[in-house]
């Protein structure tokens, strides 16, 4: 794993380590890349709970509940759609904050609406409101998965950095 990789799957650990939290994650266009980052980390199994690689539309369904209705008013690349698929990662894993990724990481497959490099991106902790993100990144569908990755990490780590231990509450 590159540097900039480690780094920030290491700051992530250390931050649930922190708060007593696990993690689940529930990938579409990374592929399990954000779970692979993590484990790459020894030691990883006291934080790491459990990933979800829900590639397909029907994945989304039987894996993690997400509504048929929801992937066909939004599509797969969508803010509900991602939000769906946060709530279902919680909903079946004993983790207490989980992160759900879906996008277009090219080279083909990108329309008007939705070009090659959209991402979309939700997390939260158990019994919180979720956060979500609409990212666009530039690049080749490596770079795009890479920098999706990049954020994931980063993001979990800060939003681990203000929350509270829910595991002591």
């Amino acid at each position: 794993m590159d540097c900039e990789l480690d780094t920030r799957a290491r700051r992530l650990g250390a931050a649930l380590c922190a708060r007593g939290w696990l993690l689940a994650t529930a990938e579409s266009c990374t592929g399990g890349w954000v779970a692979e980052a993590v484990t790459s980390i020894g030691g990883s199994s006291t934080w790491f709970e459990r990933g979800y690689v829900t590639y397909s539309n029907r994945a989304k369904q039987e894996m993690l509940g997400v509504a048929a209705a929801t992937l066909a008013e939004h599509g797969a690349v969508s803010l509900p759609v991602v939000r769906e698929m946060l709530a279902g990662a919680l909903a079946n894993a004993p983790a207490d904050l989980a992160v759900a990724v879906s996008g277009v990481a090219g080279p083909s497959g990108g329309t008007p609406d939705k070009p090659v490099g959209m991402v979309c991106v939700a997390w939260g902790a158990r019994g919180q409101p979720a956060e979500a993100a609409l990212m666009h990144f530039a690049g080749d569908r490596e770079a795009v998965r890479r920098q999706t990755v990049l954020f994931v990490l980063e993001t979990l780590a800060d939003y681990c950095a203000r929350g509270r231990s829910m595991r002591s509450a």
